[in-house]
């Protein structure tokens, strides 16, 4: 892996990056609610504008982006964020033709009601192959949720482009996909369409789990590769200092699994449904946190830090968007 380019840079709390038909990017901004859209070219910034209703706190936020797989036909983007009452999901119709800071519609919520909290608001959404949305939850810093299969906190949720509980889903009364998560980070799906997801621990073990539904990931009972009856052990784990894992990509064989407190971005390689070898690390400390990575269409992926979320010391190295060639 290396990096090839750097694109943009300045970026105020970056948090959700999605391509758009094309290779420009969306990205999120946290802390502000602006969506803006990145030049894949040039790295030019536009504002599309902001999204009502966002509360900005903690870990809360406008969070996950996601970009309609019928985008073409219907121009929708999605998004995920907390506001002062829950976590929900929204869409809104972008039209680039309409002046900058107003190229977004009118928000048309799909999801709400997920927990939250300070803490652990999960955030992560992305289409599948089978084009329902999935979106990561957190528990918002109440263990129980995780548990509780009423409870839309701690889960993996799949719904259909409509918000309602996609087909074939474990309850076809619920969105509920998976459960037993702390603070699922990242969505991603292997050239044999298994949808992995990376996953903040506590104290002892960060997780990156293969997800399969209606199965338990065990939290809070269980942490790690604990071996424990009726939950589902990750395939890879590490040290919280290590990893603290956010995003994830499928890219040439391999889980890249960007890391905040560790800063630096992993590579786990796959054989089938298992790790084919000891997980790598690269950019270690070199650009700070590191938030989210998404694959490009030429097999190479954009990686975001994030350096401006609150959590590294004041006078650090701002935000930025890098273009990573790998083979």
């Amino acid at each position: 892996m290396k990096v090839v380019r750097t694109l943009t840079t300045k970026l105020d709390s970056p948090w959700g990056l999605a391509p758009l038909p094309g290779g420009d990017l969306l990205v999120s901004s946290r802390d502000t609610g602006k969506i803006f859209k990145i030049s894949a070219d040039t790295g030019q910034k536009t504002e599309l504008g902001s999204v009502p209703g966002v509360s900005a706190g903690g870990e809360g936020g406008l969070l996950g982006l996601a970009v309609s797989p019928d985008f073409g036909a219907n121009h929708m983007v999605y998004a995920y964020f907390t506001t002062d009452s829950d976590n929900r999901i929204a869409r809104m119709m972008y039209n680039d033709k309409r002046p900058e800071g107003n190229q977004l519609g009118a928000p048309n919520t799909i999801f709400k009601g997920i927990p939250k909290g300070e803490l652990h608001n999960g955030g992560r959404i992305a289409f599948g192959p089978d084009k329902m949305l999935y979106a990561g939850t957190g528990e918002s810093g109440d263990r129980g949720l995780a548990q509780d299969k009423d409870s839309l906190g701690g889960k993996i949720l799949r719904m259909t482009p409509d918000g309602e509980p996609a087909p074939r889903n474990p309850d076809a009364e619920s969105a509920v996909y998976s459960w037993g998560h702390r603070n699922v980070q990242g969505l991603a799906w292997d050239a044999d369409k298994r949808l992995w997801a990376s996953e903040f621990g506590q104290d002892t073990w960060d997780e990156l789990n293969l997800i399969e539904p209606g199965k338990n990931y065990g939290w809070p009972k269980a942490e790690g590769k604990a071996g424990e009856k009726g939950f589902v052990d990750p395939v890879e784990q590490w040290k919280p200092k290590d990893a603290s894992p956010s995003g994830i990509a499928y890219a040439e064989g391999s889980i890249w699994m960007a890391g905040l407190r560790g800063e630096r971005l992993w590579r786990i390689p796959l054989k089938g449904d298992k790790s084919a070898g000891k997980p790598q690390a690269f950019l270690d400390g070199k650009y700070g946190r590191l938030r989210s990575v998404v694959a490009a269409d030429d097999g190479g992926l954009w990686l975001t830090t994030s350096n401006t979320d609150g959590r590294r010391r004041p006078g650090g190295q701002d935000d930025r968007i890098l273009r990573l060639e790998v083979r």
